[in-house]
């Protein structure tokens, strides 16, 4: 039987909530209660009957919560079209900038503040380091995304930054990177400490006193990776990392009445092991990569920053950079609905295989219900049937 993240979130989540409820920024309160009811009758959905074996099929909607598992296939998709416009034909660079053992409580702690000094300290050093005339001299585009787990769910803050490999310098002509390189990764790596060590000396003199002073003398780590050329390295990019959340439903493998077992990479030796935890704690893991409510993980910098975008699409017309451009790539079909008007998609019948079905009731969705108040497991009555699946 395959386990999903919402059927542990319906057996241990009552628990946790009796627990924890009074502590639990609504946030979290309000990611667990949207994956207990993903793909259920809580949510609405749709009955339809077989014409050939008089059969009724229950298709319920999905929560369409971003840290849902189940919600994200079709959003990716959709984003990934709006993202191919943009793209250049150039190398592109993955930098990977991670957060220190020594400030991750503080970060834990002030969220929504930090993880944006982060995000946006990362990418001035990078552009700081590209404009400069001893390294690109140009103006790069830079996508970031905020990553805050490892892959066994601790908390592990870091941001991945796609950058493209070359930019715009100040007569807007194209630079290109050369022999696979774009800024000295040391330099990088000291830039950024010494940035977000000043700004969170100003701005947060408090936090800042909290943190531990061989903080801002230790090397960070800092990587930087060719990670291909053209279009479809970026978009391979982007489809691994930019909606991917702390685990997927592929990777937990059991759960009983007490525990749960999942896999994950150990990125030391690059072998998968398994992790069993306690329902509560494996829930207090997930949840602790839950954003704050209105976060914006995904970010645009340089060339892709919306006031500069007009110097991406004088690139793409441009002979001179686009002559060798290959038809923008579709992207690929999505596997799984996260909309809730789902009837115009092609439905099976899974006791006879037939297409003839026909839809006779809308089942209304129930009016929302405080995040802060627990909520009882779903027991379904009748047999639903997801046709995403």
């Amino acid at each position: 039987m395959t386990i999903e993240l919402a059927d542990i979130m319906r057996r241990f989540g009552p628990l946790y909530l009796q627990r924890f409820s009074a502590s639990m920024p609504v946030s979290h309160q309000r990611a667990l209660l949207d994956i207990q009811r993903c793909r259920t009758e809580a949510m609405g959905g749709h009955v339809y009957q077989c014409d050939d074996c008089g059969q009724r099929l229950y298709v319920y909607h999905g929560c369409r919560n971003r840290h849902c598992p189940a919600c994200h296939r079709e959003q990716t998709s959709k984003w990934l079209d709006q993202r191919t416009s943009e793209l250049l034909p150039c190398d592109y660079f993955h930098v990977t900038v991670t957060l220190p053992q020594t400030l991750r409580a503080v970060f834990r702690s002030n969220q929504r503040a930090l993880y944006s000094l982060l995000m946006r300290t990362a990418n001035d050093a990078l552009i700081q380091l590209a404009d400069d005339p001893k390294h690109l001299g140009a103006r790069v585009g830079i996508l970031a995304v905020l990553h805050t787990w490892a892959s066994n769910l601790t908390y592990h803050p870091h941001v991945h930054l796609l950058v493209t490999g070359g930019g715009v310098d100040p007569q807007d002509c194209w630079v290109p990177c050369k022999n696979k390189y774009l800024v000295p990764v040391r330099a990088l790596s000291r830039l950024i400490r010494g940035k977000l060590a000043g700004r969170l000396k100003k701005n947060y003199p408090a936090l800042y006193q909290q943190v531990d002073p061989a903080t801002w003398t230790k090397d960070w780590v800092v990587h930087s990776l060719h990670y291909g050329q053209g279009p479809m390295a970026v978009l391979n990019y982007l489809g691994r990392y930019v909606f991917r959340i702390a685990i997927t439903n592929h990777r937990i493998l059991s759960m009983d009445d007490t525990h749960v077992t999942f896999k994950y990479k150990d990125r030391q030796t690059g072998k998968w092991k398994t992790q069993k935890l306690q329902g509560c704690e494996f829930i207090r893991r997930y949840l602790q990569h839950v954003l704050p409510k209105g976060f914006h993980k995904v970010r645009y910098y340089g060339l892709w920053h919306p006031s500069h975008r007009h110097y991406v699409k004088k690139l793409i017309a441009s002979w001179a950079v686009a002559e060798e451009m290959p038809e923008p790539p579709s992207t690929p079909e999505p596997q799984e609905s996260t909309t809730e008007n789902t009837h115009d998609q092609t439905l099976k019948c899974p006791h006879c295989g037939s297409e003839q079905l026909q839809l006779i009731i809308t089942l209304p969705r129930p009016r929302a219900r405080s995040p802060s108040r627990p909520m009882a497991p779903v027991i379904l009555t009748t047999t639903s049937y997801d046709r995403s699946r």
